[in-house]
């Protein structure tokens, strides 16, 4: 791991999108919202572009997405890291955790997991399982339930969520989430993380995985879900449409509203990078509205 992760005195924020398709608006407004907060606390903004589930991804999406970005005046700092580059990392990591004892090899079905009301009882932990056909659990010694959001305030998990000992490698050989986001987060250094209230819990188990790690944990800030008039979060995997990048203000100055920061009408006749200077110099992230989700038409 990066000997330098525990000492952070400077502001280093990131956005990490996955390659599932275009940028919506839901994926705007989480993007600003990182790259404003860096910006006003004189910080550093990343780009990370989390590709490690093949599947899911969509060809060319990653290119539409950094032009997107660029688009909108939103200009990362250092270049892009590509998730799908880190598996070396990630197996050094898996590796370390078995020398440790502290990860494990699981053969459970996740209907045999629902039988058992949803939550992993830690079925495998003591059975010496092989290889083949498993997944691997980290075990979760430290269980964090409960933590400080800096637009949520505190925040509170289901306890036995928060205690399961989560996957980290999967099944189907792919790294789990857990594992790459933490992992990446600690190489780089990042000090914030500023995105959407979907993560809210999963944060709990990203931060035990810290701990386990003997890792400094970045702050989080979660800001609200776009969610439409029918109650569904604006998603790729719901077919939100994608954001207009030849005309980029409206969409621009619509998720500056939505963020709370209230910009006057004359932006709407300012170029992007205009606008995007007065952003920040305006950018109060106590005017994110606390609500999880807002509707939008």
């Amino acid at each position: 791991m990066n000997e330098n992760a525990n000492k952070r005195p400077i502001y280093r924020g990131r956005f990490a999108p996955s390659p599932s398709g275009s940028l919506h608006f839901g994926s705007l407004i989480t993007a600003l919202a990182s790259f404003l907060d860096a910006k006003k606390n004189n910080g550093t903004w990343l780009v990370r572009i989390e590709d490690i589930d093949p599947p899911r991804e969509k060809l060319g999406a990653s290119d539409n997405i950094l032009r997107t970005l660029d688009a909108f005046g939103l200009h990362w700092d250092e270049p892009v890291l590509f998730q799908s580059q880190q598996s070396q990392r990630y197996l050094e990591v898996i590796s370390g955790l078995f020398k440790q004892e502290q990860s494990y090899y699981c053969c459970c079905t996740r209907a045999q997991i629902k039988a058992l009301g949803g939550i992993y009882q830690g079925h495998c932990r003591q059975l010496a399982q092989t290889k083949e056909g498993s997944a691997i659990r980290v075990k979760n010694d430290q269980p964090v339930a409960s933590y400080h959001d800096l637009i949520q305030g505190q925040v509170s998990c289901d306890h036995a969520f928060s205690q399961e000992d989560f996957t980290i490698f999967r099944k189907d050989g792919l790294f789990a989430y857990q594992l790459a986001v933490v992992v990446d987060d600690i190489q780089q250094n990042i000090s914030h993380v500023i995105r959407g209230c979907d993560l809210l819990t999963p944060t709990s188990r990203q931060l035990s995985f810290y701990q386990i790690l003997n890792q400094k944990a970045p702050t989080f800030a979660h800001i609200p879900l776009a969610i439409t008039d029918q109650g569904y979060k604006l998603s790729k995997q719901n077919k939100a449409p994608a954001i207009n990048n030849s005309n980029p203000q409206p969409t621009l100055l619509s998720a500056l509203a939505f963020l709370g920061q209230m910009p006057p009408n004359e932006l709407t006749t300012y170029p992007v990078d205009d606008i995007i200077s007065w952003a920040i110099e305006s950018w109060q992230l106590n005017l994110v509205p606390k609500h999880r989700e807002i509707k939008i038409s």
